[in-house]
């Protein structure tokens, strides 16, 4: 957008230079050669001196990183109001931000929605910065925090007092305890979205003596709650039994047997939509409980060994809006086709199913055919009951189906061929680890289904591994994730580095634990499947 600069240069808004692993807040470049000036002098009228503030930023915001960074750059004018129309930002967090609080949120003063990450090999800030930026960031409903290890009890009760309007909180990988989470509960009133992730400090006492978090003023505003890597996440009874308007829930990897919570909550009057069980002591016990949730839409099990098809049958039996199934058996043969045939039985709602581990056949698969009209979205991982016979039913009966995966399965040609005819709403197949097809399957499929995407891996081979585990991006961070924030302080973006989870558990958690590692890149393919038609 070149142009000569703005007249508008009654801003006082100061600028200075700091680290550049940090943040970089460049100067505005007041002199230049004699024929830079005598080149913009000869540009004639600047056409944005009249253009109000308010259009100005409404432009910025439809810009990319990149060019919102080279917009800061053109004048004074634009320099402030890119930065006062900037609502969200991600900052590297480590100790020396402190220094650089006051000039940064200066400049960006209306920032709605906060970032602060830090490394674990990096010291983190500490409350001396967390705490100026809560009274600087009174506005803000977001706030994420990821590997800020050394931020206090003190400090998160501080912030929560200066951040009242907070809506979405989410923590990862830091050391303050039950009662920073206590504060946040005790403050926020607006709070609608909680996610807790390896939070170490949590970790101290067990057991009824163990300090509980919640309920809390936020109990009433709370629709979703994720607990992922805690050591001793059952403190979050209270508050999860206390969240009256809860829609979604999810466990992850969290020790202890849920089953008592969970019959807590059911029992009641809920209006829970979504659940997510993940490497969870649960038995048939917790699914008779959800099975009450008469308004489930969504409800992932993935490795949960002691459930069965009786807790499946009584799921389906009550839970007739279930829109969207995962279920990781993890090859136990304690899912079959008894609890698959009662979801088909019942659950004429079905879009989405996703079977890993389970050992489906024919029977099933044809009443799923036959009753779930409306299944749009299919994975078969790991199943070894699916073969070519399996696939061909699939593709007879199943015409509402627009994507299809496969994976680890014993197929053949044979059977993908029948895709080539059958499925008439198929935009996508992708099938991957199944020894039986060939490379050039993908081209005959083309030939005569042209606009149908065809993706074959059929080198890897190994079934081992297969794993449902989509936490990792679930409510994702599932929900508390800020979407693509990618923020710049002055001329040049902050920093912001992954953190990886801290060292210092307990040994016996990754002891117990040992087992869960790894994503399956077919739940992540196939979620993103499930996003883009939401």
């Amino acid at each position: 957008m070149g142009q000569s600069s703005s007249r508008h240069r009654n801003s006082s808004h100061h600028r200075s230079r700091v680290q550049p692993e940090i943040v970089s807040l460049a100067p505005l470049e007041e002199e230049g050669s004699d024929e830079a000036r005598e080149e913009a002098e000869g540009c004639g009228e600047d056409y944005t001196s009249e253009l109000p503030d308010e259009c100005l930023a409404s432009i910025f915001q439809s810009l990319g990183s990149g060019d919102r960074k080279s917009c800061s750059l053109v004048c004074r004018r634009w320099l402030m109001v890119e930065g006062q129309s900037r609502h969200r930002l991600a900052l590297n967090a480590q100790s020396e931000l402190v220094l650089f609080v006051p000039s940064l949120f200066s400049r960006f003063d209306s920032v709605t929605k906060l970032a602060l990450r830090c490394d674990r090999r990096s010291m983190s800030i500490t409350d001396e910065a967390l705490i100026p930026i809560s009274l600087r960031c009174r506005n803000l409903t977001r706030l994420k925090l990821r590997g800020c290890r050394e931020i206090t009890d003190v400090g998160m009760a501080a912030f929560a007092k200066n951040c009242k309007g907070l809506k979405k909180f989410s923590c990862g990988s830091c050391t303050f305890g039950v009662s920073g989470v206590n504060a946040v509960l005790d403050h926020c009133s607006s709070l609608e979205e909680l996610s807790v992730k390896r939070l170490r400090g949590t970790n101290d006492g067990g057991g009824d003596a163990a300090e509980s978090v919640g309920p809390g003023v936020a109990a009433s505003s709370l629709k979703t709650i994720c607990l992922k890597d805690l050591y001793n996440g059952q403190c979050f009874g209270p508050l999860i039994i206390g969240a009256k308007n809860l829609k979604t829930l999810k466990l992850l990897h969290c020790l202890g047997d849920w089953d008592r919570i969970l019959e807590t909550i059911a029992n009641r009057d809920n209006s829970l939509v979504e659940i997510h069980l993940e490497r969870l002591q649960v038995s048939d016990a917790a699914l008779m409980a959800i099975s009450n949730c008469l308004d489930l839409e969504i409800l992932h099990l993935v490795k949960v060994p002691e459930c069965t098809n009786a807790g499946i049958v009584a799921v389906a039996e009550h839970c007739k809006l279930l829109r969207k199934l995962h279920i990781d058996g993890w090859r136990t043969n304690r899912i079959g086709n008894e609890g698959l045939v009662a979801i088909a039985k019942n659950c004429n709602n079905l879009q989405e199913l996703v079977l890993i581990g389970v050992n489906p056949t024919a029977i099933s698969l044809e009443a799923l055919a036959a009753n779930c009209q409306k299944l749009e979205r299919l994975a078969l991982c790991g199943s070894e009951t699916i073969g070519d016979a399996e696939i061909l039913c699939i593709a007879e009966k199943c015409v509402a189906l627009k994507k299809l995966c496969i994976k680890g399965c014993p197929i053949s040609d044979q059977g993908i061929e029948a895709f080539a005819w059958g499925c008439p709403n198929l935009v996508k197949i992708k099938v991957k680890k199944c020894r039986g097809v060939t490379s050039d399957l993908a081209d005959r499929l083309r030939v005569r289904r042209e606009s149908l995407v065809v993706n074959l891996d059929v080198h890897g081979v190994e079934a081992d591994g297969l794993d449902a585990s989509a936490s990792d991006g679930g409510a994702q961070e599932d929900g508390l994730e800020f979407p693509t924030v990618v923020s710049q302080v002055g001329s040049a973006s902050a920093t912001v580095e992954t953190s990886s989870s801290s060292s210092g558990r307990p040994s016996s958690f990754w002891s117990k634990f040992s087992l869960f590692g790894g994503r399956s890149l077919v739940a992540c393919t196939f979620k993103r499947w499930s996003n883009s038609n939401a």
